[in-house]
């Protein structure tokens, strides 16, 4: 059937949906109305731009072997059927809520997100269709809102993972890598089915409990027009004009997804956040023992702050509910560091280029105060060039230890600043990251013009 007729059944299933209460927005008709659509946006992303570190959660039944979520059978590394047999080992008998909170508040984190379900389409709360924890698992109980409101008691954003895919309902087109139950153009009317019901569960979803944030994945394998996207973002924007979406709902997030790796240079997105696992795996995994240690965890995340991102740092607990304790132990280090640091982290914009410092650095939102971040222990001063700017004062953050600042020469005849040597005491610096504070005369101003050669002296 050509995209048409898809496109005229796609209308007639969503029909079924009760009517929105709301009208789809007019398209911008001048700068105006794209001002203030950028402003409304800017102002909707200020608690996600300003909160730097979340904590990911990945939780379900793949953590009673310990098996890959979803994927495990979806590559056909195992059956199906063994893969969901991990329904009658899951209790969740040690889980609690506010402990949970507590630590993600403990790591300095401003937000965190839970999966409510994943690709396999087990819920972690009582859906009216489909599968759930509450009645196909020994845990029998919604883990998602006493975890919302345990987070929402120590002042911390809700974020909620949603998997588009749903590898397990029957009017899903996929199944496993080689196995699929149909092609979408073949049975439009079924895929209409499916639509409805991810939105139905969505729906059910932002009515509970209504998250900050929606953190979508599996949108890789239909487009935008399958996903019916902009209805579903209309549709949580009905209900909370202020969430804000991740980039995973095809054409119509608000902020860029980069996964595992540091991106090398800034991404395009005006706002990011970097995902990033603790080991190797996202759910737990007793086999994976590689942990990266506090202070490779700082480092990314200062080079993520250093890029005007925010990192999304994941833990597995266990299927019983515990968080292993090398996660623990490490969420509280990380923790000690980001309290310490804060000024350098909280509503911090992206520093300067390595151009000037080879470092990573963050500016104050006003522009006023360079934060260096210092790696190790230097063997001399650290180096910052180009910076056009006197520095009124200069200290490394958590000590009162002095430090000195001096410029050496200025090349007048090109107008270029001289360098800055900034001599740091070996007491002050951090076990982990050090950073150093320094207190501007103004707005950063760095040189960029290139230099001429000296034509008199």
């Amino acid at each position: 059937m050509n995209k048409i007729g898809i496109g005229a059944l796609a209308a007639c299933a969503l029909a079924c949906l009760p009517a929105p209460a709301f009208a789809a927005p007019p398209a911008a008709t001048a700068a105006s109305d794209t001002d203030a659509q950028a402003a409304a946006k800017a102002a909707r992303m200020q608690w996600f731009a300003d909160a730097k570190f979340g904590i990911f959660i990945h939780y379900g039944i793949y953590d009673v072997d310990g098996v890959e979520e979803s994927w495990s059978f979806f590559d056909e590394k195992i059956p199906y059927a063994d893969y969901m047999q991990q329904l009658k080992g899951f209790t969740a008998a040690h889980y609690d809520p506010q402990a949970w909170a507590d630590l993600i508040k403990a790591s300095g984190a401003k937000y965190a997100v839970l999966t409510s379900k994943h690709h396999d389409g087990v819920a972690l709360w009582e859906t009216k269709q489909g599968l759930n924890v509450v009645k196909d698992t020994p845990a029998h109980r919604d883990l998602v809102a006493p975890f919302v409101k345990a987070l929402r008691k120590d002042g911390l954003k809700v974020g909620l993972y949603y998997s588009l895919i749903d590898w397990s309902s029957p009017d899903y087109p996929a199944f496993t890598k080689t196995r699929t139950r149909y092609e979408i153009k073949n049975d439009p009317a079924r895929w209409n089915r499916f639509v409805v019901y991810y939105q139905s569960q969505l729906r059910d979803l932002m009515d509970r409990y209504n998250p900050d944030l929606y953190w979508f994945d599996g949108g890789w394998e239909h487009s935008a027009a399958e996903w019916h996207s902009r209805q579903t973002r209309d549709m949580i924007f009905a209900h909370n004009p202020n969430a804000i979406i991740n980039s995973r709902l095809p054409g119509y997030g608000d902020y860029g997804t980069p996964e595992q790796g540091v991106p090398i240079r800034r991404p395009p997105d005006k706002y990011w956040e970097l995902c990033m696992t603790i080991n190797n795996s996202w759910g737990w995994q007793p086999q994976d023992h590689d942990f990266k240690t506090p202070y490779e965890i700082i480092r990314i995340l200062s080079d993520t702050l250093g890029m005007g991102g925010n990192l999304l740092l994941d833990i597995g607990p266990r299927a019983d509910g515990t968080i292993p304790q090398e996660e623990v132990s490490t969420l509280k280090e990380i923790g000690r560091w980001v309290r310490k640091n804060s000024q350098a982290i909280y509503g911090s914009r992206a520093g300067i280029p390595k151009d000037y410092y080879y470092g990573d650095s963050t500016l104050s939102k006003d522009g006023r105060t360079l934060y260096l971040f210092v790696t190790g222990r230097p063997n001399g001063p650290l180096l910052v060039k180009g910076l056009q700017n006197h520095v009124l004062a200069a200290r490394v953050l958590g000590s009162d230890l002095p430090v000195k600042a001096h410029l050496s020469g200025k090349w007048s005849s090109t107008g270029a600043p001289g360098l800055l040597y900034i001599d740091v005491p070996d007491a002050a610096l951090d076990p982990e990251v050090s950073v150093v504070a320094l207190q501007l005369d103004g707005p950063i101003k760095l040189f960029h013009e290139d230099m001429k050669p000296i034509t008199s002296n």
